[in-house]
């Protein structure tokens, strides 16, 4: 497996947290003190990198604020696209807001997703040498008699079933329910842009990116489901807790903002 210092030692820090917080929790659930640990571990982590997300949904606020003149320029420049260009800067720049502002809270998240990752998919960094192997470590404990490093395709034998089975189930919920969310977005998009994108910087298009996201994106939060299929059970534990946690920040941060005169989505 590709090693690499940095992340090696940021696993083997989470590790050790894992652990400790399953050894406190022993007392109050048993067996389970593990699988528990790593479902508090990443709500712990996902409240550290809150601050990130909030930053990145006030970015797309001012963004959308910004969209009835983004339209004005768009129609009164569609001939000079260099003039488009500079006047977005320019708007963007005036109002304090960035085309891409969303974009570096979102890959400054991305180290502590991978750290959790690899964690929880390879027992990296965990007591056992970290071979990744179902008998070493953190992926040896055990969760209803079923070990965390437990794979869909070892079989569902007793409570594998199941504990599986229920597990997927909340995922398919759950990216269900981010897919519709996506869809509407992506239509609220292509009514505020008037149908064209842009891109480039501004650039008018001629609609086929945004058509082209509006399929493509309601269809991502189903890629959590394949995962699970295929990663251990501590991860899939992993991916229902963040999945979860990710469709709470949604529906309380990504609120449709009603206008004045505006009826409410009651079904957003």
């Amino acid at each position: 497996m590709l090693a690499f210092a940095p992340l090696h030692a940021a696993v083997g820090v989470a590790a050790d947290t894992v652990t400790w917080l399953a050894g406190t929790l022993h007392p109050l659930t048993g067996g389970a003190a593990t699988a528990a640990a790593i479902v508090l571990f990443t709500i712990a982590v996902r409240l550290l990198v809150s601050p990130l997300t909030l930053a990145q949904v006030r970015g797309e606020r001012r963004r959308a604020a910004l969209a009835p003149q983004v339209r004005d320029l768009q129609r009164r420049y569609a001939d000079d696209p260099a003039r488009l260009q500079s006047e977005l800067f320019g708007l963007y720049r005036s109002a304090g807001a960035s085309p891409v502002a969303g974009c570096l809270p979102a890959l400054l998240q991305a180290p502590f997703f991978l750290v959790m990752y690899r964690l929880f998919s390879t027992g990296e960094g965990s007591t056992g040498g970290g071979t990744g192997d179902a008998g070493a470590g953190l992926l040896a404990e055990r969760l209803a008699g079923v070990p965390l490093g437990w794979h869909l395709s070892d079989g569902l034998a007793g409570a594998a079933g199941p504990l599986f089975g229920a597990l997927l189930a909340a995922l398919v919920a759950l990216a269900w329910w981010s897919s519709r969310r996506a869809r509407r977005a992506a239509a609220a998009g292509t009514t505020q842009t008037g149908g064209t994108g842009t891109a480039g910087g501004g650039t008018p298009t001629d609609g086929a990116v945004p058509a082209v996201l509006g399929r493509v994106l309601p269809l991502l939060p189903y890629l959590t489901v394949v995962a699970a299929l295929v990663v251990p059970l501590a991860a899939v534990l992993y991916l229902v807790t963040t999945t979860a946690w990710t469709a709470l920040e949604q529906a309380v941060l990504r609120r449709p903002q009603v206008s004045a005169g505006q009826p409410l989505d009651r079904n957003s």
